[in-house]
């Protein structure tokens, strides 16, 4: 069983350009409108879908970390083909420059999504059981409720009658 991890950076590399916003230090605040990995998930929403990181420090600059687990998955409903997909788990948290240079980080401020997919696969099956099942539950049913009633009428009855000859 292998994992397969990745990475995907998005920032600023100083060893192509030493001084790329001319010092100025840039807010690196922004938007995801959507990451998708594979057909969407239909019990589920997509946690990348329309998310944002603000960087609310005074410099508005700072690494927004963001880890994608993903869980190979096959959704089958009745009556449909089965369809292949992933579900996502996504955490987020925001690294301080502060953090990073404290810790002699090699990563820059930006936003860095790591994802993962896990070696084991979840299969999600909706299914209906068939019309005899169906049907022979509903004469179950019916014929409890008729045999209970009966049994109550009787009692009822024969309540009301023995009572009505201890009055005579």
């Amino acid at each position: 069983w292998r994992r397969a991890t990745s990475l995907l950076s998005f920032g600023v590399d100083p060893s192509k350009d030493p001084d790329p916003f001319h010092g100025k230090m840039p807010n690196v605040t922004h938007l995801i409108h959507d990451i998708t990995f594979g057909a969407p998930f239909p019990p589920g929403d997509n946690p990348l879908q329309k998310t944002h990181h603000v960087m609310d420090n005074e410099s508005g600059v700072a690494l927004a970390n963001v880890a994608v687990k993903l869980v190979p998955t096959t959704y089958k409903r009745t009556f449909y083909a089965a369809k292949e997909t992933y579900q996502a788990s996504v955490s987020r948290h925001i690294v301080q420059p502060e953090t990073l240079a404290a810790q002699r980080s090699a990563l820059l401020p930006g936003l860095l999504i790591t994802y993962d997919f896990t070696p084991l696969a979840v299969r999600h099956v909706e299914s209906r059981e068939n019309w005899f099942v169906f049907l022979s539950s509903l004469v179950g049913i019916v014929g409890g409720v008729f045999v209970t009633v009966g049994l109550v009428t009787g009692c009822l009855v024969n309540s009301v009658q023995s009572v009505a000859k201890k009055m005579d």
